[in-house]
């Protein structure tokens, strides 16, 4: 079987870092014929050689190569490449790992849309990944019709004959940037590039101890020497203009104005900081036309004209006002339509927790930073053009996915606004309001959410930045009615919007991945529920969204033997559709006279226990059935056995009953 992608691995020392890698690979839904690993190992001094090599002897697919150390990862991927067999190459760093399916998927798009290279979808564990890049699927991407520049990382697959053909290969030796070199002639020597965007497939992490190389204090004139080498493919393969102006520009915004901005570089040593600037101002003066810097944000561009005029004390002037400056966000209706989650917010950018404010001046919207007069009168010199371009902001509405990161935009409606400031004539805020509808069933870019915690986030662009909030905290009355369990889909999967505790933000628990559901059914009394006898039925109102007929199982435990059984059952919206209806037959005369605890048990079908209801089904031996409370049969318990304890035999009725008021009271706190 022909091997259809070959996995490169450069490897040292990872430690147990590397488990996770390993794993990921063995769990590939590729078969084993049809995919290679090899790891080389650069001169590893741990334990992971020998790790290594039992890998290899056990599995046919994995393989190991030794050298002697190369002081970087140029050298081992390319000796992966010499030896890899597959018709594409996908890198991976030794402590990352892959999606399950990343391989298959990735492979197979590649093929459908011929592509030299394939980026797959990343998620960042504590390290930066492209945003904007994912936010949709681009089977024919470019660098002029896709932000492909924005990921330079070399955790992507290119055909090996594609490597080949342009003796494309990794500088070697102790250097940085090696691989925005690369990456950067393969976009623009590929005849076309595919983005994956609707799975997850590569996990680019950070480790706790922080020893990620790209994690290290480099060497500025080191650093800034290999990223003149970046430049120098970009204006061997491109011509000048617009073009070649736009790829400069994502270094200078992100290697260079973005490390010259807020707390990132006020946390510096004041002798590396100077360092750091001197060298990236030398760059900027030597390499980059004014066509570069033009097509920046405002704040960025400011940045950007302080560095070339070696300003470096009005830019920590300039980098300490920024660093107050945060996105905020007022939730303002939540409430399932249709299957959907609509979310209405606000959104708008706040320093020192007051909101941000512009000036009208004749057509123009104006930046009014509070710098000092010194500052200010620099950047007038400089004349640096502090307008704000207010109709170009944006807001989006994030989920992201708590213990692996992944995220996803959702679609948004939004109106741009300005709210006058009393008091201060020609002055106003900048607020986005803005709607948004997430469908469970395909908010991960047209896939369903994957069981598990997904947290909202608000997301602004405006003016140079970009900068998230969690959407909850501040929201109003009408949201927080709004707020409801849904059952959704077919297969059923159900979505809990909660609070956090402390915090009170909005995350969705999917397929209860957390035992959260019984909270939502502990204000149940025994007026939301009905029993009839002939024929025995029971009907419970749940605060619950349903759409059409769900099924649904009813556990009912007899609370002195510990005795269940469980009752198909039906959920269907009641005539408003804002609750449910759980219906169920009740099989009375074989329940016998007792008590009976009443548990539900919810989509999806193997979530887990059932979630106990406060009630109980009191049942007589002539057939006859009353719902009460749990509290109130708890109590009653209480004051016909004060303090008397019973024997073994008979304690476990009232114990149950107990334990599951005491569930009750907690879920009440909550």
């Amino acid at each position: 079987m022909p091997i259809k992608v070959s996995v490169v691995i450069p490897v040292y020392n990872p430690g147990t870092y590397i488990e996770d890698c390993i794993a990921s690979l063995l769990r590939q839904s590729l078969p084993a014929d049809e995919y290679e690993a090899i790891f080389v190992d650069d001169g590893s001094t741990d334990e992971t050689p020998e790790r290594l090599d039992r890998l290899a002897a056990e599995h046919l697919h994995m393989h190991v190569v030794h050298q002697e150390g190369s002081g970087w990862s140029g050298k081992p991927r390319n000796v992966g490449i010499a030896a890899a067999k597959g018709e594409y190459i996908q890198f991976v760093d030794n402590d990352d790992w892959l999606g399950d399916e990343a391989l298959e998927r990735m492979y197979n798009y590649g093929v459908k849309h011929n592509a030299d290279v394939v980026v797959g979808k990343m998620a960042g564990k504590g390290r930066p990944v492209p945003r904007e890049l994912f936010r949709k699927n681009r089977p024919y991407a470019n660098v002029e019709n896709a932000p492909l520049i924005d990921s330079l990382t070399p955790h992507k697959m290119f055909r090996k004959a594609f490597l080949d053909q342009h003796d494309l290969r990794y500088m070697e030796g102790r250097r940085r940037l090696e691989d925005h070199v690369f990456v950067t002639e393969a976009y623009l020597r590929a005849e076309n590039v595919s983005v994956l965007s609707d799975y997850l497939c590569y996990y680019h992490v950070k480790r706790d101890d922080a020893s990620n190389a790209g994690f290290q204090r480099f060497d500025p004139v080191g650093y800034f020497k290999n990223l003149r080498e970046a430049l120098d493919v970009v204006e061997e393969l491109t011509e000048p203009g617009p073009l070649r102006d736009r790829l400069f520009r994502r270094w200078l915004r992100n290697e260079m104005v973005e490390r010259m901005r807020g707390q990132r570089l006020l946390k510096l040593p004041a002798d590396y900081r100077r360092e750091l600037f001197d060298e990236i101002h030398k760059v900027v003066v030597e390499r980059f036309g004014p066509g570069v810097a033009a097509g920046l944000q405002t704040t960025q561009r400011i940045v950007a004209d302080l560095i070339v005029a070696g300003r470096l004390a009005d830019l920590e002037e300039v980098a300490r006002w920024e660093s107050g400056i945060k996105a905020s966000g007022v939730l303002g209706g939540l409430g399932w339509e249709g299957g959907n989650l609509t979310v209405g917010f606000t959104a708008e950018y706040k320093s020192g927790g007051q909101p941000i404010t512009f000036r009208a001046e004749g057509e123009k919207d104006l930046l009014v930073p509070p710098l000092p007069k010194k500052s200010l009168a620099a950047i007038a010199e400089l004349g640096s053009d502090t307008s704000a371009p207010l109709a170009k902001s944006k807001v989006d509405l994030v989920v992201r996915e708590r213990t692996m990161a992944a995220e996803f935009f959702q679609p948004v409606e939004f109106t741009r606004e300005k709210v006058a400031v009393k008091g201060r004539p020609g002055h106003f805020r900048h607020v986005l309001r803005g709607t948004s509808r997430i469908d469970p069933l395909a908010a991960a870019n047209g896939a369903g959410l994957d069981a598990g915690i997904w947290d909202v986030f608000v997301r602004i662009t405006s003016c140079g930045w970009t900068k998230d909030t969690r959407l909850g905290s501040v929201r109003s009355e009408e949201a927080a009615r709004g707020r409801a369990a849904a059952v959704v889909g077919f297969p059923a999967h159900l979505v809990l919007p909660y609070w956090t505790d402390p915090h009170g933000n909005l995350s969705l628990d999917v397929d209860q991945h957390a035992d959260r559901i019984a909270y939502e059914f502990a204000g149940l009394t025994p007026a939301d529920v009905a029993v009839t006898t002939d024929p025995g039925r029971l009907t419970v109102a749940l605060p619950l969204h349903v759409r059409g007929e769900n099924e649904a199982t009813l556990k009912l435990t007899n609370a002195a033997t510990g005795r269940s059984r469980r009752l198909s059952a039906t959920l269907t919206a009641d005539a408003d559709g804002r609750a449910a209806e759980l219906r169920a037959a009740l099989p009375l005369g074989e329940l016998g006279d007792g008590r009976w605890e009443l548990g539900l048990m919810l989509p999806p079908a193997d979530a887990g226990a059932p979630v106990t209801l406060p009630l109980a089904l009191d049942v007589s031996a002539s057939g006859d059935a009353e719902v009460r409370h749990l509290a109130d049969v708890a109590a009653d318990l209480a004051a016909k056995d004060p303090g008397r304890r019973r024997p073994a035999s008979r304690r476990r009725g009232p114990t149950f009953l107990r334990r599951a008021a005491g569930r009750l009271r907690r879920a009440l706190k909550k």
